[in-house]
């Protein structure tokens, strides 16, 4: 996923933690006692079920390394593995685990983690990978192979193909993401906009939404209001994910790697996606700053009034409500494709405690987990998650994949909707009857379903930059025609990947 500029720290919530989910994940775990180890799979894998022995395991700390919360210090990453240790900690097994959050942007964290790999100059267990680097990792050999029922039914099929690179299961997916289209309702009001709530009807077009923008164009007076959307086309990954993005809508059919990871691209595709990208990114609909913006500046032009839609993540979803009320604000699926983003958990290579590592994963990404990361604000990764009820739509309680049960709210986020699952006080977000953000079930969980990935390929690192390098002077001075600019991305690409 893309780097993000972070908000400020939410405060501790750790005195509300998990009595309900500490308890059965206690009598899940006494349940499971005794049992044999489960051996590796035939991929190799190092997966064990929730409780099995690990007699082959150092005991110790099991150090997770991640790049930081978006929920705060503290947050419900922090809380989930706290609840883990307390069970661990009631069963006396001489395991805990330890969240390391690495500084910097997603490059940042990338290179840290492949130094820190590559020369077991730090002790990591687990890592929290972003999707994107996934074959990266698994090829290089500093991902083990995991067991395939790790990835059940649950697993939003788009999201779980993430988690797999040449046939074999290399992480589970922890939380996910996509692009959304975050909107003010009431500057579509001012303009007299016939149908200011966009998530109300048919899904918004970029012809549609091109046509909102001439229209607040027209009426809206002068003030803080300039120009119609906004998103991040800064020369890093954000520029890379709206590229996809426009590539994507106008040749769906369009593959840049094949599975293999090799460049199967072609210039009359990239052609017309570059054309969508200029189109849908022309200075008399776009905010001028977007060619320079990141997640956080964009964040900030939209909410201080400079545009009506903003191309965002779901962990905006409650930093916006925080500013914005629900007659200021709404947020509808994004126009044409979206890019899933996300991050997913993976057991070292060189971890000492690879199956107690995997039995942490499996609780960290089980359904109550799910739960509790979407009440918390990160886009989860189980369709149970989005269902009626934290145990999913089956009635099951889904005791073995990390708790819960049918009907329940997450126990680890606070007492309820009236308070913010991360210890902030009166909590800003729309929540359904259930506890979840009010928009889940109907926008987020579709958008997931119908996201569009960033080419699979172990040199991903070369795709985005090579992309990003060549897209530069797509809006500059002189900027060359869609056909020179493809012909010439096109080249490069053949030069920095196999094909």
């Amino acid at each position: 996923m893309t780097a993000r500029t972070r908000r400020p720290a939410a405060g501790p919530a750790a005195p509300r933690l998990v009595p309900a989910l500490a308890l059965l994940l206690a009598v899940v775990l006494a349940a499971c006692t005794g049992g044999g180890t489960r051996g590796a799979d035939d991929d190799g894998g190092t997966g064990a079920s929730p409780g099995s022995a690990a007699a082959d395991d150092v005991t110790g700390h099991i150090v997770i390394a991640s790049g930081r919360d978006v929920t705060g210090k503290n947050g419900i990453r922090q809380q989930l593995i706290d609840a883990w240790n307390l069970g661990e900690q009631r069963k006396n097994s001489g395991f805990r685990a330890r969240l390391v959050e690495l500084p910097g942007s997603a490059d940042e964290q990338r290179s840290q983690l492949l130094g820190a790999l590559q020369s077991r100059s730090a002790a990591y267990d687990v890592v929290n990978l972003d999707v994107t680097w996934v074959p990266e990792f698994a090829t290089a050999g500093l991902i083990e192979p995991l067991n395939h029922d790790l990835l059940d039914d649950d697993v939003i099929p788009s999201v779980a193909a993430t988690a797999r690179w040449d046939g074999k299961v290399y992480a589970v997916p922890f939380n996910s993401d996509v692009g959304l289209l975050y909107y003010r309702r009431d500057y579509l009001r001012r303009a007299g906009v016939e149908r200011p709530d966009l998530d109300a009807g048919p899904e918004l077009t970029w012809n549609g939404l091109r046509d909102l923008v001439d229209d607040l164009n027209a009426q809206l007076p002068p003030g803080p209001y300039e120009k119609g959307w906004t998103t991040q086309l800064a020369a890093y990954e954000g520029r890379t994910v709206n590229a996809v993005e426009a590539f994507a809508s106008a040749v769906p059919d369009l593959e840049l790697v094949d599975g293999d990871g090799r460049y199967t691209g072609d210039v009359d595709g990239l052609t017309d996606g570059i054309a969508e990208l200029r189109r849908r990114t022309e200075t008399a609909y776009t905010l001028q700053d977007a060619h320079s913006s990141d997640e956080g500046t964009s964040l900030n032009d939209f909410v201080e009034g400079r545009t009506a839609f903003l191309r965002h993540w779901p962990s905006e979803y409650r930093t916006l409500y925080r500013t914005f009320s629900e007659e200021q604000l709404g947020v509808a699926p994004l126009p044409g494709r979206a890019v899933l983003g996300g991050q997913n958990l993976a057991v070292t290579g060189a971890s000492p405690r690879k199956r107690k590592a995997t039995e942490l994963i499996r609780f960290l990404t089980g359904k109550e987990s799910e739960r509790c990361l979407l009440e918390a604000g990160f886009a989860a990764t189980r369709t149970s998650a989005y269902e009626d009820g934290a145990g999913g739509a089956d009635g099951s309680d889904g005791s073995e994949s990390g708790g819960g049960s049918d009907g329940e709210r997450c126990t680890a986020v606070g007492p309820g909707p009236s308070a913010s699952p991360t210890g902030e006080g009166a909590d800003p977000v729309p929540r359904d009857g259930d506890g979840r953000p009010a928009y889940a079930r109907d926008i987020l969980l579709p958008a997931l379903r119908k996201a569009v990935h960033r080419p699979r390929t172990p040199l991903y690192g070369a795709f985005t930059q090579t992309l990003i390098a060549r897209l530069g002077p797509l809006h500059g001075d002189d900027a060359p025609s869609d056909e020179d600019l493809a012909g010439q991305l096109d080249e490069a690409l053949r030069k920095a990947l196999p094909h």
